[in-house]
């Protein structure tokens, strides 16, 4: 592949991109990156020139610092200058130009005797399993959703590679999600898998396609845009996965990727990049 050329740090304002009412929204594990690693220049660069074009944004159901470290140290920038539209934790929260927009909590949804209940499970049930390797972070709170991962999110890359290939065998995800259903589906929870090692849970309605409702306040703003044509690009688009709800939603256009490469391909293909 051929040397990219340097991003472009200046974009025409948001009312003046020649496709004003597209935006271009990603995922970033698997879509952007490969999983849990650095975004590649070659595909920053190639966002850049699409943001000369329309809005982009991306969304993922992990925190800002996990979404910084993917996308922005790569660039040595804040990864809310990179995007035009920042939803991190699936929306929960959210940056447009760099500036926050309302956000809220999972705790506050949940309340805190439900929450310690739910901790209190997922702990013992990942006491009890049998599987080759355990490490530590099992449970990670973040503002809209709970990450919950059987061996642990301090994996390294080599054991997360490892533990994908036996959880597809083994099935220890979906088996665990499917008997915290049976549990707690009162709470008005979703249980997602995504990512290799790992799955969330979130009140119902607060997947992916949480974003959306703040591309539809911009319309509702004086002078604001309406994004009537809004795609989506994600990995794990299959039922389950947590890309499926937004991938699905009839206001987006989804498309479905099998890593960077391919994202890069399609938006070169659509875009004429």
């Amino acid at each position: 592949m051929a040397a990219a050329a340097p991003a472009v740090t200046t974009y025409p304002p948001l009312e003046e991109r020649p496709l004003k009412n597209t935006i271009c929204l990603f995922d970033v594990d698997g879509t952007l990156t490969p999983a849990r690693l650095t975004v590649s220049p070659e595909m920053l660069s190639l966002l850049s020139a699409l943001r000369q074009k329309c809005a982009i944004g991306f969304v993922g159901g992990s925190d800002l610092v996990k979404q910084q470290e993917q996308l922005g140290s790569a660039a040595s920038a804040d990864v809310t200058t990179l995007f035009d539209f920042c939803f991190a934790e699936n929306g929960l929260t959210a940056y447009k130009l760099g500036q926050p927009l309302p956000s809220n909590s999972f705790i506050k949804y949940i309340g805190e005797d439900q929450y310690k209940e739910l901790v209190r499970w997922i702990l013992h049930y990942i006491a009890d399993l049998e599987i080759p390797i355990k490490r530590g972070t099992f449970i990670e709170y973040r503002n809209g959703m709970i990450n919950v991962s059987p061996i642990g999110r301090n994996a390294s890359t080599a054991e997360r590679n490892e533990f994908e290939k036996f959880d597809k065998e083994a099935g220890v995800r979906k088996e665990m999600v499917e008997k915290l259903r049976e549990r707690f589906g009162h709470l008005g929870l979703t249980f997602s898998i995504g990512g290799q090692i790992s799955f969330d849970v979130f009140p119902t309605g607060w997947d992916k396609t949480y974003c959306l409702q703040h591309l539809e306040n911009e319309a509702k703003k004086a002078g604001g845009i309406t994004y009537d044509t809004i795609h989506f690009f994600g990995d794990k688009t299959f039922k389950g996965g947590n890309d499926y709800e937004i991938y699905e939603d009839p206001r987006t256009i989804g498309h479905s990727v099998t890593g960077p490469e391919d994202t890069a391909a399609e938006l070169r293909k659509l875009f004429n990049l």
